[in-house]
């Protein structure tokens, strides 16, 4: 089955090249110059998700990037989201990882960096889903958590996580009794470098016990 992937690019020159290189990769690829009009089709009930992974500037009119992204995990739609920047700034980038983004790539970029960027999301986001031979499911305290769906089951209710919590996850059990360093998880999971001032990790980290844990106030995992 074909990948589709969504671009949300207001500028219309560097919307057509980056449809054009995946395109040519072999990829189905689909241009939106707004933010709200974006939401509209990721909105889409058939078929769901409607796309593989979405590649969303933060300067758009109107709704921007953060608010895109905000939006659509808010709105339980968990596809990939790789992020355009005019800046490289550390805090720039952990602004679009928090607000949900998977990955960033800062303004101008070479079209093949892109790509590689494209490819590389979409393994992790089948490592963080697992194959037949890896991790699939999980036993984290009282929930079950299904990496292939990226479910969290617990007390009688359903959580799905995004990609970054899934991965953040799936490397914290997989290391289960072992100490795994802030540094560790900013290059394995966020591609950051492992000196890199954010509390990313810690933010997540926070939200994962507010899933998984009876009383995240006094956390026992």
């Amino acid at each position: 089955m074909t990948t589709r992937i969504l671009i949300v690019e207001d500028e219309a020159h560097l919307a057509a090249g980056i449809r054009f290189n995946l395109e040519a990769e072999g990829y189905d690829a689909e241009v939106e110059a707004d933010g709200a009009r974006a939401l509209s089709r990721l909105a889409a009930a058939d078929p769901v998700p409607p796309f593989d992974l979405v590649i969303l500037d933060v300067m758009l009119p109107g709704v921007d990037g953060f608010a895109v992204a905000d939006a659509m995990r808010q709105a339980g739609n968990f596809t990939p989201v790789l992020m355009l920047t005019a800046k490289s700034l550390a805090e720039d980038v952990v602004h679009g990882l928090e607000a949900g983004a998977d990955d960033y790539l800062a303004k101008p970029f070479d079209l093949s960096v892109l790509l590689a960027r494209v490819r590389g999301l979409l393994r992790r986001r089948d490592w963080a889903r697992g194959d037949p031979d890896a991790l699939a499911t999980a036993r984290v305290g009282d929930a079950e958590v299904d990496f292939r769906t990226f479910e969290v089951r617990v007390r009688g209710q359903t959580f799905r996580l995004t990609l970054l919590e899934a991965m953040l996850l799936k490397l914290l059990v997989q290391n289960a009794g072992k100490i795994v360093s802030k540094g560790e998880i900013l290059q394995k999971v966020w591609n950051l470098s492992p000196d890199t001032e954010t509390r990313a990790v810690d933010n997540f980290v926070v939200r994962l016990r507010r899933y998984l844990e009876a009383d995240p106030r006094t956390p026992k995992l």
